[in-house]
């Protein structure tokens, strides 16, 4: 196990490095369109995510929303504040190239549970936080088998069944499931638009109904 984890955060950079000079035409004209669609913000969004062994870093996506959250003073929705560059981005998870970045720099890997905000880490139980133990990925298990669409229990169920799998021909099949999913474009939904809430708020909506019982 401890072998496979040095060979795959090798193996891991070499890979990104190459997929970097490979995709760096196609993450430039991703750039210039978020820039023609409004010019009003940046380029990369960057928001704080848990990492390995809970040290928080910065994760980097493209932009895919408008800046501005209000409209004559009436709070815009997620998929009011969508881009149009921006729903195309993540439909073709072109979003997530920047997360390029993040793997040579060490924080992230290409397979493993996604990095989920900060606020978050004072909810997980004892058993959810193990899925700090390895270092999030651009992709896992928990997203081919649902992404955003399933339960926050299956979905650390899962990030803790990768960690007791961890292997090369897990993380190969990972990423050939993945490479389908994104083909297929299915499971992506904008954040608000789901029955899924954020997990802090499911968490304390439990610790309310178990208070009224």
């Amino acid at each position: 196990m401890k072998l496979y984890r040095f060979i795959k955060d090798f193996f891991d950079i070499i890979f990104s490095i190459f997929l970097l000079f490979l995709l760096l035409p196609i993450m430039a004209i991703c750039a210039i369109a978020i820039k023609i669609e409004d010019s009003s913000g940046p380029v990369l969004f960057k928001q704080d995510r848990v990492g390995k062994g809970n040290k928080v870093f910065k994760v980097l996506k493209f932009r895919t929303m408008k800046v501005g959250r209000k409209r004559d003073s009436k709070e815009l929705s997620d998929s009011e504040r969508m881009l149009k560059t921006g729903f195309f981005l993540r439909k073709a998870s072109f979003d997530e190239l920047p997360q390029l970045f993040n793997i040579i720099k060490g924080d992230m890997s290409f397979i493993g549970p996604r990095p989920l905000p900060v606020i978050y880490l004072p909810y997980y139980n004892e058993h959810e936080i193990l899925r700090h133990d390895v270092k999030p990925g651009i992709s896992g298990w928990a997203q081919v088998n649902g992404r955003n669409n399933i339960k926050w229990e299956e979905k650390f169920a899962k990030d803790l069944e990768y960690i007791d799998r961890l292997s090369f021909s897990f993380d190969i099949k990972i990423f050939f499931l993945t490479i389908l999913k994104v083909f297929q474009k299915s499971d992506v939904v904008i954040r608000g638009e789901n029955s899924i809430m954020d997990f802090h708020e499911y968490r304390l909506s439990q610790e309310e109904s178990k208070s009224l019982v």
